[in-house]
């Protein structure tokens, strides 16, 4: 079946108006993607930013009365922007394509350090004598295709070889996915917990989790607020510089006496203002292992 896409570029402020007014119009899928490759680097918590020039594109799988359809749009964009006129909004048909098989085909298996390997859940494990972790991006962050995440896969995976994830606990810190804390615990840590701000994450954590058979029991998954107190040999936080500088007094303070920390979500440049955020919570800190201008930094806790 073809669809008919609709597509403007709108300017930040007007792209909640049109996006409501598309699904007012029965858009099966809203999509935004930025027109210019502008990157928003590090948004506040709690907000979603936009884009200067935003490509606002809504998919329907209704394909008569189009012109119908943008009269009323410009007459209820009017109605309640009356000063501003109407983004230019054009329309074309797509051709019927399985779009879940197109999604899916862009992500393969991947090998990170010697032993781990992160492979889709509709997917077969290349080395099925390998330590496989099977995971489904779901909707949180952490698929191991981004450097940071990549970056402390392979720092858990050597952890493992050295032996200090051996029988011991992790705490993971923003575990969206949960990628970090179930790798850690299919390596050979005892238990894990997770936190996360995002109910998407914990849910999908938990979904990642059972794909994986991980026992309920050994992987605990908390609001930030609620997790217990208590130290861990192992610390991952993979989020962003300005929340792992916010809180670098609550991460740090969870590394137990001779534990390991990592540290990613961080750009080059942003690196030293973090570094020294944990430095002076008195960890000491290893030099920053740097991959396509991200950042993981790493240390540990003196006995």
């Amino acid at each position: 079946m073809p669809w008919l896409q609709l597509k403007a570029h709108v300017a930040p402020e007007q792209a909640e108006l049109l996006e409501d007014l598309l699904l007012e119009e029965g858009a099966t899928a809203i999509s935004l993607q930025d027109a210019h490759d502008d990157p928003v680097f590090e948004p506040e918590r709690g907000t979603t930013p936009l884009w200067q020039d935003t490509i606002l594109t809504g998919l329907y799988d209704n394909l008569e009365g189009v012109d119908a359809m943008l009269e009323r749009l410009q007459l209820a964009w009017s109605a309640q922007l009356p000063d501003e006129p109407c983004p230019v909004i054009e329309y074309e048909l797509l051709a019927d394509r399985d779009w879940e098989r197109e999604w899916m085909d862009d992500f393969t298996p991947l090998r990170m350090g010697q032993r781990l390997w992160v492979v889709p859940s509709w997917l077969e494990p290349p080395d099925t004598s390998a330590v496989n972790l099977i995971l489904d991006p779901g909707l949180a962050f952490g698929t191991g295709t981004h450097p940071t995440t990549a970056l402390c896969l392979e720092w858990l995976d050597s952890l493992a070889v050295n032996g200090s994830l051996e029988n011991n606990t992790l705490l993971d810190v923003g575990c969206g996915s949960g990628i970090l804390a179930i790798a850690g615990l299919k390596l050979g840590a005892c238990h894990a917990d997770g936190t996360d701000i995002d109910p998407q994450a914990l849910q999908a954590s938990r979904d990642n989790a059972e794909r994986n058979h991980i026992p309920e029991q050994q992987l605990s998954l908390y609001y930030p607020e609620q997790l217990p107190d208590g130290l861990y040999p192992v610390v991952t936080a993979n989020i962003l510089a300005g929340p792992l500088v916010e809180l670098a007094t609550m991460i740090a303070g969870r590394v137990a006496p001779n534990g390991q920390i990592a540290l990613s979500g961080i750009l080059a440049n942003q690196a030293n203002d973090v570094l020294n955020a944990y430095v002076e919570q008195g960890l000491i800190m290893e030099e920053p292992v740097l991959r396509d201008g991200w950042v993981r930094l790493s240390g540990h806790r003196p006995a």
